[in-house]
């Protein structure tokens, strides 16, 4: 007699710690409790209540976005954290950790604890939160329990919000005795606020104010200054650190391919920085204004080539969305932040199923690009961040799962898009596979062909280190 609680995925091409293999995975609950590929056991699958056929799809774990925006409380005309876990969700994000810079900014364990009532009445992704440190809550922060947020964020430049920090002593302070992973989002300010005195000078309001500007603002010098000096306190102190979007190629420079286990410095990049370059500010605009910028096409391959060289830890999107009006007006007064979770992983995939391969090449390409986004977007969020039971597929973890469509071409529209804000830089743009299931917690939280459950099986993280 079938389980009444089980449910079995079957037939999946399954990409999970390095590995390619066909086989069934076996859910209850909320839980993953067995995962089969033995030749027998698909002859004779275990017995399961629920079935589905994943014959021609590939089972990862969900996807654990660690940088996003999703604006609540405070900045709900953007974005709020219903509409924005539902567009994770329809993009195989199953966990996001939310940023600080909201209103009010989450600088003490009230506020986060505040934020994550309105994320358990709201979310269909799981969530966690990061604090956010100012020039004076460091005490605060070095009290807060490691094990209910995920980490620090330290703005060393002007962002979205006002949460820079330039004290030195504070920032020694913080350095030097906090246990828990500190996020840099590491531009000088010196640097950016005089370039762009020069050019507003030189150009607010004439034919020039365009968003190409936006890398000569914010620049390479800017963004290598910043980095250079937050990984030297970091390792003067032994302080674990973990650089935010990395943008250029000389940042590569300060960065080590050492596993990720012996590393006290670690990078993110974002799927935008590897998408976009200077040439697209023509077509698109301020709609790809972001912080830090998007720069030279050279900066674009070098990141590229750094996920395969190991400099690169994680791939999260830095998801930020504004209204359309707000990104509408003259360069020096649109915000920066651009609206990506929904269609991250199928970035990251598109050169895998995009391509004019021979067979064998397929393969090759296949063996090495699926197990390295499934580490950089799976794995290695969850290890770097502690967090608990998620990030991989494995017997007694939760049942966080994504089915991909390999061979189903998907074309980004407006109504297609699930962003309160309801646009993105990617409109017009045709991917060659799609997420075809979202599971949160062993539940169906999203399909291709029935769109999102209205509803909640999301848990707050929780977070060992």
């Amino acid at each position: 007699m079938a389980n009444n609680s089980i449910l079995e995925i079957k037939n999946a091409t399954i990409v999970n710690e390095g590995r390619i293999l066909n086989g069934n995975v076996y859910i209850d609950k909320d839980t993953i409790i067995k995962i089969d590929t033995s030749e027998a056991a698909l002859r004779s699958p275990l017995s399961a209540s629920r079935s589905i056929d994943a014959t021609g799809l590939i089972l990862i774990p969900g996807v654990i976005d660690t940088h996003v925006h999703f604006r609540e409380p405070g900045l709900t005309e953007k974005a709020d954290i219903s509409s924005e876990s539902r567009a994770a969700v329809a993009g195989g994000v199953t966990s996001f950790v939310d940023m600080p810079n909201t209103k009010p900014q989450t600088t003490s364990m009230e506020l986060l604890e505040e934020k994550a009532s309105l994320a358990k009445e709201k979310s269909i992704a799981n969530y966690g939160f990061m604090l956010g440190a100012t020039n004076s809550n460091i005490d605060d922060l070095l009290k807060a329990d490691i094990h209910k947020y995920a980490a620090i964020k330290l703005f060393l430049g002007s962002s979205t919000g006002d949460m820079l920090v330039n004290n030195p002593q504070a920032l020694d302070k913080l350095f030097s005795e906090s246990k828990k992973l500190i996020v840099a989002h590491c531009e000088e300010e010196d640097i950016v606020q005089a370039n762009l005195r020069n050019f507003k000078m030189e150009c607010a309001g004439t034919e020039r104010e365009t968003a190409a500007l936006h890398p000569q603002i914010r620049t390479t010098e800017a963004c290598y200054v910043s980095t250079y000096k937050a990984i030297e306190r970091a390792r003067r102190f032994n302080t674990r650190l973990h650089i935010a979007h990395i943008s250029t190629a000389t940042e590569l420079d300060l960065l080590s391919n050492l596993p990720l286990e012996q590393k006290h410095v670690t990078a993110e990049v974002t799927p935008n920085h590897l998408w976009f370059d200077e040439r697209d500010y023509a077509d698109l605009g301020n709609l790809i204004k972001c912080n830090p910028a998007i720069k030279r096409n050279e900066d674009r391959l070098a990141l590229w080539a750094a996920l395969y060289d190991g400099l690169i830890d994680t791939i999260a999107t830095d998801h930020a969305p504004h209204t359309l009006q707000s990104k509408q007006q003259r360069y020096f007064e649109a915000p920066g932040g651009i609206p990506s979770i929904q269609h991250s992983l199928t970035m990251m995939l598109e050169p895998l199923f995009n391509n004019s391969y021979n067979d064998d090449e397929q393969r090759e390409f296949r063996d090495t690009w699926l197990p390295l986004i499934v580490r950089l977007m799976c794995h290695n969020p969850a290890t770097l961040f502690g967090i608990s039971q998620r990030g991989f597929i494995r017997e007694g973890y939760k049942a966080d799962l994504t089915l991909i469509n390999p061979d189903s071409k998907n074309t980004v529209t407006k109504d297609s898009l699930l962003y309160k804000c309801g646009w993105s830089p990617l409109e017009g743009q045709t991917f060659h596979s799609r997420v075809e299931m979202t599971f949160v917690n062993g539940h169906m939280a999203y399909s291709a062909n029935d769109g999102i459950s209205e509803q909640h099986y999301s848990e707050r993280l929780e977070f060992t280190k």
